[in-house]
């Protein structure tokens, strides 16, 4: 990373000229999703290539599925191996949720039910990851919408999984707010209460209100101020960390994506400086 400032940008198919360009949009560093490029040749190996050699890149894992009680898929974690030592990658994140069983990929990010029997399996299996990767796995707070009766806090479970593997945690300020509105509890006493020295780094994102009592992260709206206070507070008790903006979709206004680097490069700037 360049500095102690470090604003990124979801690197994505549909806008991939825009990163080489750099008339409209200037992130610090990218996060790709590696299932979606291990095994690419052709056109979209060059471009990864030339990404490479353009900005550091980290990767954020969409199917390792932590969570599952199936068997770790060892394979997919070599290969996620040999990906980021191809790639020079630093960072891999993934969520802290399951997403397949018996080997069925269910596309969603499902919690966890957060009690102490999940809190050991998940924590085996980070450490188990972790000693393929030889390197440390870095694991996302994630957005919810049910749960399972749960036999202690979320912020318990996290607390602990974090302890007792040793991982890193990726803070996604936008999951804790759509979180705390859904489930009605205080975002400024859930960020007081992560364990904020073990932040390797922060995800911020937009979401869209369904109804008066829901909202959903969706990665396809703009940040909306509430979440960028939330921010605010967040970046006053961490600092020197990458900031990562997540856009999956709604690419039409890409100065407007730069506006929101520039708005989040602007409260680093007062908090850290």
């Amino acid at each position: 990373m360049k500095n102690n400032i470090n604003i990124g940008l979801g690197f994505k198919k549909e806008i991939y000229q825009e990163f080489f360009h750099n008339k409209n949009i200037k992130p610090d560093f990218v996060e790709i999703a590696p299932e979606n490029w291990i095994n690419l040749g052709g056109k979209w190996k060059q471009v990864l290539n030339k990404i490479r050699d353009k900005y550091d890149i980290v990767a954020h894992g969409l199917s390792l599925s932590i969570g599952s009680i199936d068997d770790l898929d060892v394979g997919f974690v070599k290969k996620i191996k040999d990906f980021i030592t191809e790639f020079d990658i630093k960072i891999y994140s993934e969520h802290l949720s399951f997403a397949k069983t018996q080997n069925a990929h269910l596309y969603d990010l499902l919690p966890i039910p957060f009690n102490k029997e999940s809190i050991k399996h998940v924590s085996q299996r980070i450490l188990k990851v972790q000693d393929i990767l030889k390197q440390e796995l870095v694991i996302e707070n994630i957005s919810y919408y049910t749960s399972f009766e749960p036999e202690i806090s979320e912020i318990e479970f996290i607390n602990e999984i974090i302890k007792q593997s040793q991982c890193k945690l990726l803070l996604d300020v936008n999951n804790v707010y759509v979180n705390s509105f859904n489930h009605n509890y205080d975002p400024y006493n859930f960020i007081n209460n992560m364990p904020l020295d073990k932040v390797k780094y922060i995800h911020m994102a937009g979401h869209k209100k369904i109804s008066n009592d829901l909202i959903i992260d969706t990665h396809g709206e703009a940040i909306i101020n509430d979440v960028y206070k939330l921010f605010d507070f967040t970046t006053s008790k961490i600092k020197n960390i990458p900031i990562l903006l997540e856009r999956d979709f709604n690419f039409d206004d890409i100065p407007g994506l730069q506006l929101e680097i520039n708005s989040l490069r602007k409260i680093c700037l007062n908090n850290w400086n």
